[in-house]
């Protein structure tokens, strides 16, 4: 009985261990150049209809129920989804317009587990035809999640996400 105590004391001990020096934030983001006008690639990015065009998960589930509320390109403006295991469910909702700079946009995952995280997309003029196009997402891993953050990365999780969607972005614009 005693040497039960003492597993179960152990093990109690190593989760607070884990949980002290697990990261509590996450911050995953990618960049590209894109040879059009800010203005242009701005106009396009703050349109959630649109996003289904580039984004790497649309085309992981053509099927995937959308709703759109709000209106599109505005703060207030929501795209609902749900679909299969690799997309789950959740909405995404413009939060801010920074006008030509940045759009700020907060995602709520329901399934296949609850989060929220804050989404960004920002553009800079690399000269008058070519802009700079970054999107990233960041978060707070709660617990237990935060233990699981000790084992896997979320930038290698989602990043190549962000790089596929940003290759679709590009050539979406410049064709």
């Amino acid at each position: 009985m005693t040497t039960l105590l003492y597993i179960l004391a152990g093990l109690v001990l190593l989760i607070l261990i884990l949980a002290l020096i697990a990261p509590k934030t996450y911050n995953v983001s990618r960049s590209i150049e894109i040879a059009k006008p800010k203005s242009t690639v701005f106009t396009y990015l703050r349109s959630l209809k649109k996003q289904g065009e580039w984004s790497p998960w649309g085309k992981r589930d053509p099927n995937m129920e959308q709703k759109f509320t709000g209106t599109d390109g505005e703060v207030g403006s929501m795209n609902y989804w749900n679909g299969n295991k690799e997309v789950g469910e959740g909405e995404q909702e413009i939060t801010k317009i920074v006008e030509g700079e940045r759009i700020e946009s907060e995602l709520r995952f329901l399934k296949p587990w609850k989060s929220t995280s804050d989404a960004y997309i920002t553009t800079e003029d690399v000269d008058a035809n070519t802009t700079k196009v970054t999107w990233g997402f960041s978060g707070k891993n709660k617990f237990p999640m935060s233990i699981m953050m000790l084992f896997m990365s979320m930038d290698k999780a989602v990043g190549k996400d962000f790089e596929e969607g940003l290759s679709n972005l590009k050539k979406q614009l410049e064709k």
